[in-house]
């Protein structure tokens, strides 16, 4: 009965009775509901009352919490109000993000409290260090490296299905143009393809079609909405089978990355095509919105999978998720980490020959030695 536990928050938990304090002393009021099911009685009413009365109510999900019913409930903006986890277990993992809505601390790089050498990111109670454009963050944490930029294959396999709903798909168009923005496009450098899924799969255009951002984000603005189901796995089935090859504009020896967009559980099998498209050493991001299915996300997201797969209650939330993808994406374009890797294996090779001359040289004194005891 969620909707009677909020009318009790409203009607005693918020009084002075129970230990509230005046409004007129200027302090928030703050109601966290967690719900791991569909309530018995209805929400959406008592909540805006709720609302009204001015509390501030965040909703969290848990397990087969309705998507709709915590949106009835949380205040706005929903995707900052809004949380999914998949147990109780791991709940925990919110607990920064409640830090940050209520407790105020020091902005250490206002106060040039750091020592960052290009950009202070601000963090609650830290900061953490970030690099200019063209740049990238060296292991310290703190100095950056500039480098140039590599070749990769992109791909987006985007759920157009009917749940989207045709303002929404307008919205996943934009979040597509702005990872489109962040890359490095040329014959020598990213390559973008387009995969359009719902009941069926339609590539919208290959990868290599277009040679520079303009063309590209034009090709998203006109792509249409093809509305039915959702299957996801029948999409990755068609990225596997047909996008990346070499007849659809795939290049041998650049890395593959696809970013996978669902707003939905998915209508047929994906874990076959799920884990087939990682064992083929594709890079996969996966991007969930609204009432998308973490455990079907972490399936298609590459490892480590926290850094691979993103979800929002929110349509209007994916700019948020597509600054961080940007981030994400950036990576593949800049071999700063391949030549690190490549001083390493160089490096370690060096070593190994050192010692195994050293190995030959003992090998040959204890040799003779023998000789010696024999004679």
């Amino acid at each position: 009965m969620t909707g009677l536990a909020i009318q009790y928050a409203i009607n005693h938990a918020f009084t002075e009775g129970e230990g509230a304090r005046l409004k007129s002393r200027g302090v928030k009021k703050v109601a966290i509901v967690v719900t791991d099911g569909r309530p018995q009685d209805g929400v959406k009413d008592i909540s805006a009352r709720a609302r009204e009365s001015g509390l501030e109510l965040f909703a969290i999900g848990v397990g087969r919490a309705d998507m709709t019913i915590l949106r009835q409930i949380a205040s706005e903006p929903l995707n900052e109000h809004v949380d999914y986890v998949e147990s109780y277990s791991v709940i925990e993992k919110l607990t920064k993000k409640f830090q940050e809505a209520f407790c105020e601390m020091a902005d250490l790089c206002s106060t040039g409290d750091h020592d960052c050498q290009q950009i202070c990111v601000s963090t609650p109670g830290s900061y953490t260090c970030a690099c200019r454009d063209g740049y990238t963050l060296n292991d310290d944490g703190k100095t950056c490296n500039a480098c140039g930029a590599s070749a990769f294959d992109l791909v987006f396999l985007i759920d157009g299905s009917k749940s989207v709903r045709p303002e929404n798909f307008e919205l996943v168009k934009q979040f597509i143009n702005q990872i489109v923005e962040s890359v490095d496009v040329g014959d020598n450098k990213a390559h973008v393809g387009l995969v359009q899924y719902s009941s069926a799969v339609r590539q919208e255009f290959p990868l290599g079609r277009f040679n520079n951002r303009k063309d590209i984000k034009t090709a998203v603005k006109k792509m249409s909405y093809m509305e039915k189901g959702t299957m996801t796995g029948q999409a990755l089935k068609y990225l596997i089978d047909n996008t990346f090859t070499i007849s659809n504009g795939g290049r041998p020896g650049v890395s593959k990355v696809g970013i996978v967009f669902t707003d939905g559980r998915s209508q047929d099998y994906i874990n076959d095509a799920a884990l087939k498209a990682k064992e083929l050493g594709y890079k996969m991001y996966a991007v969930g919105v609204g009432n998308a299915v973490e455990d079907e996300l972490r399936l298609i997201a590459s490892e480590p999978v926290n850094e691979h797969y993103f979800y929002t209650a929110d349509f209007k939330a994916m700019k948020e998720i597509g600054k961080k993808l940007q981030m994400k994406i950036c990576v593949e374009e800049n071999p700063c980490e391949c030549e690190a890797i490549v001083k390493f294996q160089t490096k370690v090779g060096e070593l190994i020959q050192a010692l195994t001359k050293k190995i030959e040289a003992v090998s040959k004194r204890i040799t003779a030695l023998e000789n010696k005891i024999t004679v």
